[in-house]
């Protein structure tokens, strides 16, 4: 009994850790309003290891227990996957042309950053659920990892929220406390998820499969364009794959 309270509040403790991880990473980009500078010789690398961790955690953790989920339930396991990337691209090309970013206003950006933090969110807190649930494929360590490679895309978005606003003139604190709630709504976000998923868990193979592409249209679309950037670039998207599929599989 005593093991058994001890167990569920690790699990807790673990998934608010977990879900807070990405927002930590906003957090910290934003941070840089503070010294008004980037650490642009890091962005290929760290836009590269982050691609490639979201690459491997669509594949390991979210689409292919999307996948065993789904056998024996009467429906094709090929749905949910299916239905659910083509909704997260569908969802997350349909906001940049909703709120595109260039050449608009630091509030503009603030929101277009927010509303894109959002998906990102829900890919957490699926993830997370299908922890909860014990589904086979789905470790803390491979949810750990989905949640630092999202953080680690977070850097920079929560920089050019705030990196603006200190060049028009706007206090550094205030800059860096905007950069921090555009990340505000990924823990929400996450929990929603989880609270939908203990509602109706029919859901989490669409959700971990819609976290998938998210993180696929992210990772191709958002952090791609990155990669050149320096020298490091695909070697940080080849080390990010290489080490996510291994925390999968071996873990």
């Amino acid at each position: 009994m005593v093991e058994d309270g001890l167990r569920e509040i690790r699990m807790i403790a673990n998934v608010l850790l977990g879900i807070m991880i990405p927002f930590i990473g906003t957090a910290l980009g934003a941070a840089f309003a503070l010294v008004g500078k980037k650490a642009a010789g890091a962005t290929g690398l760290i836009s590269g290891f982050a691609a490639g961790v979201m690459l491997a955690a669509s594949v390991w953790s979210l689409i292919i227990p999307s996948v065993e989920m789904t056998e024996g339930t009467g429906v094709p396991a090929f749905v949910p996957p299916s239905v659910g990337i083509l909704l997260g691209m569908a969802a997350l090309s349909a906001l940049d042309v909703l709120l595109p970013t260039s050449g608009k206003s630091s509030k503009l950006l603030m929101i277009a950053v927010t509303t894109h933090n959002v998906p990102e969110g829900m890919a957490v807190g699926a993830v997370f659920a299908g922890l909860i649930a014990g589904s086979e494929g789905i470790t803390l360590a491979a949810a750990m990892s989905l949640s630092i490679g999202i953080a680690l895309q977070n850097v920079p978005e929560g920089a050019i929220v705030g990196l603006p606003l200190v060049k028009i003139g706007a206090k550094k604190s205030k800059a860096c406390l905007m950069g921090i709630m555009s990340g505000a709504v990924e823990p929400i976000a996450a929990l929603i998820t989880i609270a939908l998923y203990m509602v109706a868990v029919t859901v989490l193979p669409y959700l971990l499969s819609f976290a998938a592409g998210c993180m696929i249209y992210v990772a191709i679309k958002e952090l791609a364009p990155e990669l050149g950037e320096g020298k490091f670039g695909m070697a940080g998207l080849g080390v990010g794959f290489v080490l996510m599929m291994v925390l999968d599989l071996a873990l």
